[in-house]
């Protein structure tokens, strides 16, 4: 139309060039999702592998009675073919902490490795009512480990004399006396009788203390019922031991250092693995003198398991180096350096007992390759029925 302005070539230009990187902005925006599209569709709840070249990240929750041993290999497994592209991330929790924690999503861990199998069927029954499917893909036993009573040689003495042998009854006697050492060995500076236990919700050492209070209360070794968890005596004998409890840890093994850097003041015996107490015991005779080990005249086998978690969250890469670590985890060197701690090897060519080893050396103050007799892990519903009468008599604490 007349007198409407026109464009000069050099203004048609720069539109033209306008609107190519209008178009040029627009391809590559669509090229960009396009390309992101795989990585943000996957399952639900799992997330994306990670980068490189087969490289993984890995997490495994344990409970701290083998933090000494799984530190040192994990550093070991990164020199290794498989574990320079895998990076292993250590989750210390207490042995129930870390099935709670699954059960709760915690998207860092793909592998659980409690101090035994005793809360296993509990752990299995709450994931199959959420999830539908069986939580385990693969399971290995690590290590075993009894329990013991593990005493200030001194204390022992004393408390042999007067009470006889270290039983769970003899135990709960001496929580029970009201003047404390002083009724016990004429001791009245050593103040209370202190005996403590990890957090039966929390550590499956505490756990199982309750079982094998339970069993030898009972005075047998399986086929614990609900009839004897819910009976009175025991219940009324069950809440008396445990009100004379000093403290109650999450964790074996920060209660048995705890124990060797504060000496008698803060406990005079505790139970504990067989590994925690050979692994300090170097340690306390250097501060405060020599501890002893006494086995419970019925005891228990930690096998410190090896689960790898089938979780919606773990990549098959993951999966694979889970797998892999604990191949190197079972091979015969880094069993010995489990032995070297106290645990006796998963894998049945490492030998236990020979000139020079721990079972040898500490012979004398206690320590013994034959535990006596092994009670069996009780059911599930018996489990969950003795930590619900745990908690109505003591309370969370």
């Amino acid at each position: 139309m007349a007198g409407e302005p026109k464009l000069t070539l050099l203004g048609k230009v720069v539109v033209i060039a306008l609107v190519g990187a209008c178009l040029y902005g627009a391809y590559a925006l669509f090229s960009r999702r396009t390309s992101l599209a795989p990585a943000l569709t996957g399952t639900r709840g799992e997330e994306p592998a990670p980068s490189g070249s087969g490289d993984s990240e890995i997490g495994l929750a344990y409970g701290t009675e083998k933090q000494r041993w799984l530190e040192w290999a994990a550093q070991e497994f990164q020199k290794t073919k498989a574990g320079k592209k895998t990076k292993v991330n250590l989750i210390p929790k207490g042995s129930l902490e870390g099935a709670q924690a699954i059960l709760s999503q915690d998207k860092r861990i793909h592998i659980w490795s409690p101090a035994s199998a005793v809360y296993k069927d509990v752990f299995v029954q709450d994931w199959q009512a959420k999830f539908g499917n069986n939580p385990i893909l693969k399971e290995e036993t690590l290590a075993l480990s009894p329990m013991v009573f593990v005493f200030w040689k001194e204390r022992y003495d004393a408390f042999k004399s007067k009470m006889g042998a270290v039983t769970f009854q003899t135990i709960s006697a001496a929580l029970a006396e009201k003047s404390g050492w002083q009724g016990i060995a004429g001791k009245p500076e050593w103040g209370f009788f202190k005996f403590g236990h990890t957090h039966p919700n929390q550590s499956n050492s505490g756990l199982v203390t309750l079982v094998l209070a339970a069993y030898s209360f009972h005075n047998k070794t399986r086929n614990m019922q609900l009839q004897d968890i819910l009976d009175v005596n025991f219940q009324t004998w069950l809440q008396a031991m445990e009100r004379g409890v000093s403290g109650l840890s999450n964790s074996t093994g920060n209660m048995m250092k705890e124990m060797v850097l504060k000496g008698p003041s803060s406990f005079d015996a505790l139970f504990v693995y067989e590994n925690v107490a050979i692994d300090y015991m170097k340690n306390a005779e250097g501060r405060w003198g020599q501890l002893q080990v006494i086995y419970p005249d019925k005891n228990m086998w930690n096998e410190n398991p090896y689960y790898i978690i089938d979780a919606p969250w773990s990549s098959s890469e993951q999966r694979k180096a889970a797998a892999e670590f604990l191949n190197f985890l079972m091979s015969e060197p880094v069993q010995k350096e489990a032995l070297s701690h106290g645990f006796r090897p998963g894998n049945p060519n490492v030998p236990i007992k020979f000139p020079g080893s721990l079972f040898e050396t500490y012979a004398p103050f206690g320590i013994r390759v034959d535990v006596g007799a092994v009670c069996e892990p009780p059911r599930a519903e018996v489990v969950n029925n003795l930590l619900a009468g745990w908690q109505r008599s003591q309370g969370v604490r």
